[in-house]
């Protein structure tokens, strides 16, 4: 019991370093809640310090959200263990300890949990944001879009309560993360690329 608990413990600590914030200070742009949107993820460093950075602090919230899935299933078979450290990781993106509980939307990095659960649902997630994106260029709505999709494709791939049930808590912590863009996309106010 002891051993799942760190686990847990563990996958929240990782899941608080927020790359677009160690990225943004490493490239002396500063903490990216003070700029452009204010969320500390990568569309908001694509917007101020362009692609290279950008793919860099997507990678890093991605492998945050994978490895404790990941790393977890190597220790326990438990479903509820192994989607409990994917949860704890999201969280510790959108809450992190490290800064003030201020994070980000917990798009990449509930990308990266869904790979460490299915790598099939978090392809065809991620292709979900990918089409959306190209046909409206509205990162907001492609991720809203994503994160609708994201519990039904769990239930159809998977059929595994606990990965189903930590699927739909991601999505709707999203969805609620992204309510300003869904007011600024009611009144045609959203930044397109």
């Amino acid at each position: 019991m002891l051993i799942y608990l760190t686990l847990l413990v563990a996958s929240y600590i990782l899941g608080s370093f927020s790359s677009a914030i160690i990225v943004s200070k490493l490239a002396h742009l500063g903490d990216p809640r003070s700029y452009g949107s204010g969320n500390p993820g990568a569309t908001n460093v694509l917007r101020v310090g362009g692609k290279r950075l950008a793919v860099i602090v997507f990678l890093g919230d991605t492998l945050k959200g994978f490895f404790p899935v990941w790393i977890t299933g190597y220790i326990s078979d438990y479903s509820w263990v192994i989607s409990g450290a994917g949860l704890a990781a999201f969280l510790g993106h959108l809450y992190p300890i490290f800064f003030n509980f201020r994070g980000g939307k917990g798009v990449a990095t509930g990308l990266g949990v869904l790979l460490g659960f299915n790598w099939f649902l978090g392809i065809l997630v991620l292709a979900i944001w990918l089409s959306v994106f190209g046909y409206k260029k509205i990162s907001s709505l492609s991720a809203l879009s994503a994160a609708i999709a994201a519990p039904f494709l769990s239930w159809w791939l998977t059929s595994v309560p606990a990965i189903c049930i930590v699927t739909t808590i991601m999505a709707l912590l999203s969805l609620w993360r992204h309510r300003s863009n869904i007011t600024r996309m009611l009144n045609r106010q959203e930044d397109r690329f």
